[in-house]
């Protein structure tokens, strides 16, 4: 047996290892010498990013999707990052992210945690960890078996979020106004193409309500602005369906033992409802349906 042969259980000494530092400021982010394409428009963000975060004397993580911010780190053992950097899967860089702030939360380490991503792992397989990040439809002070505190974050406007996209057709059912639910049915099941119809729907053992109050809690959201009833054509034309007698939301959160009635700001909802339904009622008058049904 050859005496250059490595001890079992050792690794080998890394050539790599003998090789002289690239030199690389403090801000510098992205280290020279990385096999980034000339003109990469990434590469001179990054350049950006970190010398901005060598002015404000600040670390940082990365969480990078598949993308050719990911080939950009080279081969392992060796990295052209001057920062920890982590290569998420490509439609998870959002939670990755997420991860490192909780973990570096408890370990009350300061620094930035940066997702830097590219088109698909932002605008397509990742969008739905992105969007992920700010919140669900739980609304504000609920409490949930992952919200035992209460639930600090608004609600996902996620009828914004559809609309944006310019489908055919966006909607919003309430189960307390049965002839408009039909009615948006018809509409939606007569159209071709993507078609979104968002339900207002209690759930008793979540909500924490009586089962017999299901249909009036849904007619006091609807009565109160927070939740709205209207249909969006093609992402730009609207049309309102009910408006609000603005019925006090008070009334709402006391029928559901998921809420800390002391702890619900009830002059900010009230004032979020009415902004919102302002909002929408300027959407419906500058850009009204006025097509068939």
């Amino acid at each position: 047996m050859s005496t250059d042969a490595p001890a079992v259980g050792r690794m080998p000494p890394n050539p790599l290892d003998s090789l002289p530092p690239i030199p690389c400021t403090e801000e510098c982010l992205l280290r020279p010498g990385n096999t980034n394409c000339g003109g990469c428009g990434m590469s001179i963000g990054l350049t950006m990013l970190g010398r901005i975060l060598s002015e404000r004397e600040e670390d940082a993580m990365l969480s990078i999707p598949a993308c050719c911010g990911a080939v950009a780190a080279g081969a392992f053992p060796t990295t052209s990052y001057g920062a920890p950097a982590v290569n998420a899967t490509f439609a998870a860089s959002a939670a990755f992210g997420s991860g490192l702030a909780a973990v570096g939360d408890m370990n009350e380490e300061p620094g930035q945690v940066i997702c830097w991503a590219g088109d698909g792992g932002t605008y397509d397989i990742g969008m739905a960890t992105l969007s992920a990040t700010r919140s669900s439809a739980t609304p504000p002070g609920a409490k949930t078996s992952t919200t035992p505190y209460g639930k600090g974050e608004e609600k996902k406007d996620i009828m914004s979020i559809m609309t944006a996209h310019g489908i055919p057709y966006a909607a919003t059912l309430s189960l307390a106004h049965p002839d408009d639910f039909a009615r948006k049915l018809h509409t939606a099941l007569s159209m071709q193409g993507t078609r979104f119809l968002l339900i207002h729907s209690p759930c008793p053992t979540g909500w924490k309500s009586e089962p017999a109050d299901s249909v009036e809690l849904v007619r006091i959201a609807v009565a109160s602005g927070l939740f709205p009833l209207y249909e969006v054509w093609e992402g730009k034309y609207y049309r309102i369906n009910e408006h609000p007698d603005w019925t006090d939301p008070a009334e709402y959160y006391e029928r559901q033992r998921r809420f800390n009635t002391q702890q619900v700001d009830l002059d900010a909802t009230r004032r979020s409802c009415r902004e919102r339904f302002q909002r929408l009622g300027v959407l419906a008058r500058e850009f009204p349906y006025t097509g068939p049904d």
